[in-house]
């Protein structure tokens, strides 16, 4: 006769494996539904990108001291359609919108976050925003965002009920070019003298 400590041993490792055996088929189905429904080759149109620059002393915009530090949002233009990063194991999708660019010594990428969305229905996963702003402020380690090109691409990460988290980009990417300030308030200002100048 087995013990009841025997029988609890047993019923247990029993309901382990079961549980393992289901949670990597529900891993398997949903990644090969993925797939199959080409999920890792969704595309993305980022257009109309216009940058706002203010610069900040605060500690809490990045500045240290007291220092000026620039910091950057933007407006922009986005059409994606994420329906097909949805099936019977999704959870919801986290949505971002990146930018990159290189640093200094152009030794490596930096990437920052303009925007992001969670997205729980597949419902709400056709994304068409006209002139929608972005939901942080950003800046780099150095004082100056201004003279960068910066790479903006849709990023997105499904959390599913069950397993680990999947990540993804979007086919298609806008490149903007951030004028230096100076440069931009000069031209403001030749624009204003020009217009006060010009006869009525």
């Amino acid at each position: 006769m087995f013990s009841l400590s025997q029988r609890f041993q047993t019923v247990s490792n029993t309901a382990v494996t079961v549980g393992l055996f289901l949670a990597a088929f529900i891993i398997g189905t949903s990644w090969f539904q993925l797939v199959s429904n080409h999920a890792f080759d969704l595309s993305s149109s980022i257009s109309n990108v216009t940058p706002k620059i203010n610069v900040r002393t605060s500690r809490y915009y990045g500045s240290v001291n007291g220092k000026a530090k620039e910091n950057a949002k933007v407006s922009f233009d986005l059409e994606a359609d994420l329906t097909k990063l949805f099936n019977w194991n999704t959870k919801q999708v986290f949505t971002y919108l990146t930018a990159e660019y290189e640093n200094v010594k152009h030794t490596r990428q930096n990437e920052v976050t303009f925007w992001d969305k969670i997205i729980t229905s597949k419902d709400d996963a056709v994304l068409n925003l006209t002139d929608a702003q972005s939901k942080y402020h950003v800046w780099d380690v150095q004082e100056k965002l201004t003279g960068k090109d910066l790479k903006l691409k849709l990023h997105w990460n499904i959390q599913p009920w069950v397993g680990p988290l999947v990540y993804g980009e979007t086919d298609g990417t806008f490149t903007l070019s951030i004028p230096e300030r100076e440069k931009t308030e000069k031209k403001a200002k030749e624009s204003e003298s020009a217009e006060s100048s010009s006869p009525n």
